[in-house]
């Protein structure tokens, strides 16, 4: 999720990775379960016969901006049904995934709907079977009309449903158009990363410029990388952090950074101001990031341009995903209909989608909405370019993956591993081995072959 979403997003990692992960993961952990294994208790159910009116009140958690689009629709949906009432509570980021997890291990407390990204709702599916409600009779039949990554987070191993996904972080690549016409570098000749690579030293050698900014501490492109090929951190239960895949993004990263392409910087901030002073020729990163180069540096206008992310093999994936969120009914609802009712409204709606990229920048997950002419017009920002329509295109092509609840503990141990390889030199190989024992022995999980 995200708007001013890439500020947004990047402080949400910042955030987990400090202290919030380790919090809900050790809770998540004490329940006993895991995604992905063993029989579960089953959860309360929402029926496709079921015949109840739409009526009375419903509570629902959110924060930032997506609290505050979903404050603006719900006017509309009580009109639509009368007798209805929606409370949108903004819980703000920094608490809600503490507040989540304390309300479902207590049982109580919790609201009729629930905002929970993507990547942590597997979690939630796994730890606490009667958490959310099992909406498989009303929300299966929308599988084909949501992106294909976004639905694998919604579902469990069983194909089951709990959630409908909002907003996708599809992932394309940012280039400033003035650093690549004085390079003499044309973007849409980069087809894979050996491409940019290659374009990588000569804008250096003609410009003076770096190719892409990282941080060192907290990098958010191994894991774009590793989705990038179908991977995550796990792979049937497995930690695949050592596997083919892995070492081969973590070898593109040496390489960058070993050829002096990489300007190392330090948080959300150090993105921001060397973006904004011209430090780097390009930025692969998600839909998202355009609400902050809009609103933090208007003055750029007309300098950037975006083609889809290099494949790792010629005619491969050109995509991947950062980002996005669901919406879930409570298993502790005591109104799951309206609150069912409500999240079909906001989500499956191309109209209601396409209103909360305007005007709260969250790009749909829905893929009618995406066929919106609001999508696919050009983008003054961009010189004209339909932007958008670019990151349309690729929204349905981002590869699934495979996440679980142990995700946070690996983060931790990855952003150590990448930054011994991409600051000290480390061989990717030895040190993703090394990074496979520590999350196996911490997590209890076998490594992959």
């Amino acid at each position: 999720m995200a708007t001013n979403p890439g500020r947004a997003a990047i402080g949400r990692r910042t955030v987990l990775t400090a202290g919030v992960a380790g919090a809900v993961s050790a809770v998540l952990a004490a329940s006993g379960c895991a995604t992905g294994g063993g029989a579960k208790k089953a959860g309360p159910a929402l029926s496709a016969g079921a015949q109840a009116k739409i009526e009375g009140r419903i509570a629902v958690w959110s924060w930032d901006v997506a609290a505050k689009a979903l404050k603006r629709l719900a006017p509309a949906f009580e009109r639509r049904h009368p007798g209805t009432s929606v409370e949108v509570v903004d819980i703000g980021y920094d608490n809600a995934y503490d507040k989540i997890t304390v309300g479902m291990k207590a049982g109580k407390g919790l609201p009729d709907v629930l905002t929970i990204e993507g990547g942590r709702l597997p979690g939630y599916i796994g730890a606490f079977p009667g958490g959310l409600y099992d909406l498989t009779p009303l929300a299966g039949a929308r599988q084909a009309e949501f992106a294909r990554a976004a639905w694998k987070d919604v579902t469990d191993e069983r194909g089951k449903v709990f959630a409908l996904p909002w907003d996708g972080g599809p992932c394309a690549l940012y280039y400033r158009t003035d650093i690549f016409e004085k390079a003499g570098v044309d973007p849409a000749g980069i087809a894979t990363w050996d491409d940019y690579v290659r374009a990588g030293e000569q804008i250096k050698a003609r410009t003076g410029k770096k190719l892409l900014v990282m941080d060192p501490q907290e990098d958010s492109m191994f894991p774009m990388l590793l989705q990038q090929q179908g991977q995550g951190y796990v792979r049937g239960g497995r930690i695949a952090v050592s596997d083919r895949q892995a070492v081969r993004a973590a070898t593109l990263l040496k390489t960058l950074a070993d050829k002096d392409l990489v300007a190392f910087e330090k948080g959300w901030d150090g993105l921001v101001s060397a973006t904004k002073a011209g430090k780097v020729a390009t930025t692969p990163y998600a839909v998202w990031w355009s609400g902050t180069l809009t609103d933090e540096m208007p003055e750029l206008k007309g300098r950037f341009g975006v083609v889809p992310l290099p494949a790792f093999d010629q005619g491969g994936v050109r995509t991947s995903n950062d980002g996005g969120s669901t919406l879930a009914v409570s298993g502790h609802s005591a109104n799951a209909r309206a609150a069912w009712a409500f999240i079909e409204f906001a989500l499956a709606d191309t109209a209601n989608q396409v209103s909360m990229l305007k005007n709260e920048g969250l790009f749909p997950a829905y893929l009618p909405a995406l066929k919106d002419p609001f999508v696919t017009a050009p983008q003054p920002y961009y010189g004209g370019r339909p932007v958008f329509a670019t990151f349309a295109d690729l929204a349905d092509k981002v590869p699934p993956i495979e996440v679980s609840k142990d995700g946070p503990k690996a983060r931790d141990v990855v952003n150590r591993t990448v930054s011994g390889i991409v600051l000290h030199g480390d061989d990717p190989a030895k040190a993703l081995n090394s990074a496979a024992r520590q999350i196996a022995a911490a997590t209890g999980r076998s490594i992959a072959e």
